[in-house]
């Protein structure tokens, strides 16, 4: 090897990466190491159960050693429908630790989807809830290789029956905790498979790698300040880009996972205050739940509990009720292309020193590169030349660096679109303040974001197109107090027809998941282009409008 003045690299000369001074990187050796150095630790309180760092390692090889058993190994997925629960955290090692990808499943799908992404990504598992076996029952009828299914009959649980071959803790049973395994010697190895709404109507498999993972955990945990004695309360569903990889992240603090399965005010007060929580995450709904509680749900508690919230911005009265109630909002930005957090609004000094209304602004912005990721930038997507900053001009969210998913399974052409000029698109429309944080201001992609839940809006106008009734459709967002944003449907009905929003609702209702289903229904013409095309940014104009 030669350096650039055509000498030789003497730096490189004999010096070779071995088993010595190299190993890949891989979220697994963070419960590896809590295990060794903190075994007697409360890792995890669920309900009256508690399980220390020595349990939780030993039920992932557990795990690990019960799916190698059954003939799982690397390459092949294993799926997951689960609250936060143990089991959840517990996939989260124990599949990778068999070489296999972890797919967790978003349980507010309707079973066509479930049944999509089972039969896209070739689940030879799928461990599910008792609470989703009707659900799940429903998804597996529509699939050609129905996997292995092992119900999770969690304590906790209501209702729901076990539809399963056996169940999780009979599985664990299978397994040694004494098991040894090689983790993984290529970090570019898939460690996950999640799914995204886009803007067609099947969602798009986003590919993680154990670099990726181990480096976002680790900016997580830098980033929100995790140390040891954190307490993180699991206010974010885990399906969600793995939980924002926080179910790694807290671990690489030796904290404690409080797990919860449903998100209820007076739960989330009540666990904040018996278990001391410091730290938190969870969509802008999670805050205003919060923020809008019943004076009897709330407990008052001593610490202050830092939280991170991601999606559509918060309002400024939001955060300003949060502080007020003792919690510490800090906003992120990401995707699940970018496994979760790619970008936090920083917090400065000299906004400490702004009225509440000043520093809410500020704090709303999605803010600056993450430590570990390379690059977050805004640039015209036809020159794509970096715009200038001055907090006006529009371009496009890029992001480039390690925490960037590997590619969307089974669809090369989504992928190099996502991927140009070394760099990935978000298509989110944003700009760049003089001070160099980012503020996105549209989505180009036409994704509602609805309570932390993407939403396409070309997935919900095609089943609107189905009504016998319906002529034209067009849904975009109409921003909402609690939720962010939800979908609005503009219709068009065909000449001679009637028809009430209730109708068109149910219509939908019957046919996709129920967090996807219009809001509002509007009738009447849609405004067009001279070529015919509907010109949805009219339509957004008239949602800001309308009564709440």
């Amino acid at each position: 090897m030669t350096g650039p003045d055509g000498g030789a690299a003497i730096f490189d000369q004999d010096l070779e990466a071995t088993a010595a001074n190299f190993t890949a990187l891989t979220p697994i050796t963070f419960l590896r190491r809590a295990a060794a150095v903190y075994p007697d630790k409360t890792a995890v309180i669920h309900g009256e159960a508690r399980f220390s760092y020595r349990t939780l390692w030993a039920r992932a090889r557990r795990l690990a050693s019960a799916l190698r058993g059954r003939g799982i190994g690397r390459g092949d997925t294993v799926a997951i429908m689960a609250p936060n629960i143990p089991a959840m955290l517990e996939a989260h090692y124990g599949v990778p630790l068999a070489g296999a990808v972890l797919n967790s499943l978003n349980f507010r799908l309707d079973a066509a989807g479930i049944a999509f992404i089972l039969q896209h990504g070739e689940a030879k598992v799928l461990l599910t809830d008792r609470e989703f076996s009707p659900i799940v029952r429903a998804a597996l009828a529509r699939v050609q290789n129905p996997p292995l299914v092992i119900d999770i009959d969690d304590a906790l649980a209501e209702g729901g029956e076990l539809i399963g071959e056996i169940d999780y803790e009979t599985l664990l049973e299978e397994g040694d905790p004494e098991a040894d395994f090689d983790e993984p010697r290529d970090e570019w190895q898939s460690i996950s498979l999640l799914y995204t709404s886009g803007t067609t109507g099947n969602p798009k498999g986003c590919v993680y790698s154990h670099r990726g993972a181990y480096l976002n955990a680790f900016g997580n945990m830098i980033t929100f300040g995790l140390g040891r004695d954190a307490v993180y309360l699991w206010t974010l569903p885990m399906f969600h880009c793995d939980g924002w990889t926080f179910t790694w992240g807290v671990t690489a603090a030796c904290a404690t996972h409080v797990c919860l399965r449903k998100i209820e005010p007076g739960a989330i007060y009540r666990q904040i205050a018996d278990h001391g929580v410091t730290h938190m995450c969870g969509a802008p709904v999670v805050l205003t739940m919060l923020a809008h509680a019943p004076e009897a749900a709330k407990v008052v508690f001593p610490q202050t509990v830092e939280v991170a919230t991601g999606g559509a911005a918060p309002p400024s009265a939001v955060i300003e009720a949060m502080e007020a109630e003792g919690f510490h909002v800090a906003h992120l930005y990401g995707l699940t292309e970018s496994y979760g957090p790619a970008t936090v609004c920083a917090w400065q000094d000299e906004w400490a020193g702004l009225d509440q209304q000043g520093r809410s602004g500020k704090i709303a912005r999605q803010g600056v590169r993450y430590l570990t990721l390379d690059q977050a930038s805004v640039a015209d997507p036809d020159t794509f030349e970096e715009v200038p900053w001055d907090g006006q001009t529009l371009g496009e969210l890029v992001l480039r660096g390690n925490t960037v998913m590997k590619g969307y399974l089974k669809n090369p052409g989504a992928t190099q679109a996502a991927f140009r000029e070394g760099r990935f698109w978000s298509g989110d429309l944003a700009v760049r303040h003089p001070d160099g944080y980012i503020e996105v201001k549209d989505r180009s992609k036409d994704v509602i974001i609805s309570g932390g839940e993407n939403i396409s809006s070309l997935e919900v106008e095609e089943v609107l197109y189905r009504h016998p009734k319906v002529l034209e459709a067009a849904v975009v967002a109409r921003p909402d107090a609690t939720w962010g944003e939800t979908p609005c449907a503009f219709v068009a009905l065909k000449d001679g027809q009637e028809a009430e929003a209730a109708e068109i609702m149910t219509f939908c209702r019957e046919r996709m998941a129920r967090f996807k289903v219009p809001k509002t229904v509007i009738f009447g013409p849609l405004p067009k282009t001279s070529t015919g095309k509907i010109q949805k940014f009219v339509l957004r104009d008239q949602t800001k409008d309308l009564k709440p």
